[in-house]
């Protein structure tokens, strides 16, 4: 067997699947996360739940032409592999991360399969303390994974961390939700008419936190952007932005005329930073 797999399997029997109680969840995830990280079926079919969607192909395209080259890669919130595999298939050296040990187990069976060698390692985003720092070359995390963290401070932790394990010339590639995106969507704008008014009187919580059902998970946590808010959380946590990536309704390619109203128009946005 392969020795990565067995890994993440004990690392399964040990913690498991058991509900916890809120006050036991640890930082920034919220209960409809853990839930989703706990579910083996979700893992199971992850892959075929992507293979439709564009962004996947584009953000790839951004990460071999950002962090090219043999050096190592860490990818957090890795899910099944897509970006580990292909930086690993390239030849560089990839940590992937998750909190998911259904997700790991997944990722483990192909790198068996395609005799790929790969870390991973199965820990919380805001709990980065494992990895030593200056580590990485590149790191990303996409997705929108950085908005499934529930919290500013818990945010911002994680930036932090990030910026802790790259070198002083690594590259950090990062995507998030555009919160104005919600105007195109009928459900989306009965949201915003709700969490507006709500933020304003100081009891939506932040501006873009939100709740959704994704994959049958009722109450996943996902916090969507605006370009403001998300390059100032960056610049906070001691990022400089060197390319500011809007994106395209479809999400398969950067949006065009993005000067007209693209803060508005851009379904999300890819970040590419260094420390």
């Amino acid at each position: 067997m392969d020795e990565s797999l067995a890994n993440v399997k004990a690392v399964t029997r040990q913690t498991g699947p058991a509900p916890r109680p809120d006050w036991r969840l640890p930082p920034g995830v919220s209960r409809g996360l853990w839930e989703y990280t706990q579910a083996d079926h979700i893992a199971r079919r992850y892959d075929e739940s992507l293979r439709d969607d564009t962004l996947c192909e584009f953000d790839e395209q951004v990460v071999a032409r950002v962090c090219c080259g043999t050096g190592t890669l860490a990818d957090l919130g890795c899910g099944t592999g897509r970006i580990a595999l292909a930086a690993a298939r390239r030849g560089q050296r990839v940590v992937a991360v998750d909190l998911s040990a259904a997700m790991l187990r997944q990722l483990a069976e192909k790198t068996q399969h395609e005799q790929i060698s790969l870390d991973l390692v199965q820990a919380n985003l805001v709990e980065l303390g494992c990895i030593r720092d200056a580590s990485f070359d590149h790191a990303v995390c996409l997705y929108s994974t950085l908005g499934m963290i529930h919290g500013r401070d818990n945010r911002r932790q994680f930036l932090e961390h990030v910026r802790r394990i790259l070198r002083p010339q690594g590259k950090f590639v990062v995507h998030v939700h555009n919160l104005w995106t919600n105007l195109f969507d009928p459900g989306g704008r009965w949201w915003l008419v709700r969490h507006l008014p709500a933020v304003a009187l100081g009891r939506g919580g932040e501006l873009g936190d939100k709740s959704t059902t994704f994959q049958g998970v009722p109450n996943l946590f996902l916090h969507v952007f605006t370009r403001k808010q998300f390059l100032r959380e960056l610049r906070q946590a001691g990022w400089r932005i060197e390319e500011t990536i809007p994106l395209c309704t479809a999400r398969r390619h950067r949006l065009r005329s993005a000067w007209w109203l693209g803060r508005v128009r851009a379904n999300g946005w890819i970040a590419v930073c260094r420390p």
